[in-house]
């Protein structure tokens, strides 16, 4: 149900570090493969486990000759969906042998009505495995009084997070740090279980990172030294230190954060370390001047044990603020899962359109928005010829330094001049935010542009980001 009940865009991560990769592993046209690879790919800070699991689905549709657009867009969806169910499933399991049936139920509750669970869950988003399979390894962490534990199991499920992220590290720090000093047998677990498992999970990523990447790479030490070491994510914007504090964290608990606070002061003493691997957590991410709320999403089903804890204890308010927590994470969810930034997947749509017609192979679609807005060849799959205004990092060090994205948005109406200087170059459709019409009007008049669509986006527009989004079509393509 929550598949299908958000139809709305989160991140770009959601597509081109995911599905994007996985169409590019799988299909060819004649004999390229066809999908992009942004320039993360160019310098080996992502590895090809996560895009795997989908080009493996792809492969699979494709093999049963049913690789259907909307098969490549939903399929992965649904099996990230039956992913996180399972996780649901594993946290309610844990709080009933740690606890009792009423307080894993209560537990259960709070993390099915979290908005931000509810937004993010079903996304193909590395930081929604990397959350999942913390759940997965919280359920086998040998806690006090687990009987589920299992020091094996859990460290897999950690290295499979860190080879899919690198950051998923973070929270387990303090977790495996404690379970390390309570440790009788420090050395088995040691040899026994922490080499073993890192071997096999370091040894196989980089192994399939060979066979993608054609040569021998590190992805984890790449990706740390542009995210730590020379602090690059500043790029795509900085927040101050206390972000984190004041509004990431209060922002994804929303209504639950009373009841957080609550279970943090009730909970029992063997649950500090959860409390310990949430605030350490966001204090670590607080160091990076880059910050998102779906950074420190894997620190959620902590939260929710606490949320739970409290819920159960509110003994004759207990049903008022279930009730509560349900209708003020209803609206949120549905809003942002059915409403808010809908339109640049709806566009969509409008180009998958262009596959069927016979003029395909003079299509060109031109998409001026901010860079990597909509999905690309994962969302069309057929190989029309599309651009979109690139924004790679400058990784040279150059002071002076503008993406094209930057440059055209500094003078839409000279940069497209610039560009297009020939009709012979122009794109047969072009697709960009409302709030860049009145700039381009005499350019689009000029060249012979008719509006054929507009796309509703989101009510709060920002910046470059505009309430709908317009598609022009070239009038020239029809009279020929």
């Amino acid at each position: 149900l929550n598949c299908f009940l958000v139809q709305t865009s989160f991140v770009p991560d959601e597509y081109w570090q995911s599905l994007e990769v996985a169409h590019r592993m799988v299909f060819k046209y004649p004999l390229r493969n066809y999908g992009y690879l942004t320039w993360e790919w160019a310098n080996g800070l992502r590895g090809y486990s996560y895009p795997l699991i989908f080009a493996s689905i792809y492969k699979a549709l494709q093999l049963l000759a049913k690789d259907d657009v909307q098969l490549l867009i939903w399929v992965p969806r649904l099996a990230q969906a039956v992913l996180a169910a399972f996780a649901d499933v594993k946290l309610y399991s844990l709080v009933r042998h740690l606890e009792n049936a009423e307080t894993a139920k209560c537990v259960y509750f709070c993390q099915l009505c979290s908005w931000f669970t509810w937004y993010s869950c079903t996304r193909t988003l590395t930081n929604t495995m990397e959350t999942l399979l913390t759940i997965f390894a919280l359920s086998y962490y040998p806690i006090k009084g687990s009987r589920m534990g299992s020091s094996c199991k859990y460290l897999a499920f950690i290295a499979l997070a860190i080879v899919i992220r690198p950051t998923a590290v973070i929270p387990w720090i303090p977790l495996v740090f404690s379970h390390f000093l309570q440790e009788q047998r420090k050395a088995d677990l040691i040899l026994h279980n922490c080499v073993p498992v890192g071997l096999v999970t370091v040894g196989t990523s980089l192994i399939i990172d060979r066979v993608f990447f054609g040569e021998w790479v590190l992805v984890q030490l790449n990706f740390l030294k542009f995210n730590v070491l020379q602090n690059l994510g500043t790029f795509y914007g900085s927040h101050p230190w206390h972000w984190y504090f004041t509004q990431g964290l209060p922002v994804i608990l929303g209504t639950h954060l009373p009841f957080f606070i609550h279970g943090c002061v009730l909970a029992p003493k063997r649950y500090r370390i959860f409390l310990m691997a949430v605030i350490w957590t966001v204090l670590v991410y607080s160091m990076l001047s880059h910050k998102e709320f779906r950074f420190i999403y894997p620190v959620l089903p902590f939260c929710m044990v606490f949320c739970g804890y409290s819920l159960k204890h509110l003994k004759a308010w207990k049903k008022s603020a279930a009730g509560f927590l349900l209708l003020s994470n209803l609206l949120p969810a549905l809003y942002t899962g059915l409403i808010h930034q809908r339109g640049s997947l709806d566009v969509m749509s409008h180009i998958q359109q262009l596959c069927n017609n016979s003029y395909q192979s003079q299509a060109f679609v031109f998409i001026m928005m901010p860079c990597h807005s909509t999905p690309f060849y994962s969302h069309v799959h057929c190989p029309l010829k599309m651009r979109f205004l690139q924004c790679p990092p400058d990784l040279t060090g150059n002071e002076s330094y503008i993406d094209e994205a930057d440059v055209f948005y500094s003078n839409p109406l000279g940069w497209l001049n610039k560009e297009f200087y020939n009709d012979t170059l122009l794109p047969s459709h072009l697709i960009f935010f409302s709030v860049l019409e009145q700039e381009i009007s005499s350019f689009l008049a000029l060249r012979g542009y008719e509006k054929t669509a507009t796309v509703f986006h989101t009510h709060v527009p920002q910046g470059r980001v505009g309430s709908h989004i317009y598609v022009y079509r070239k009038k020239t393509e029809m009279n020929h």
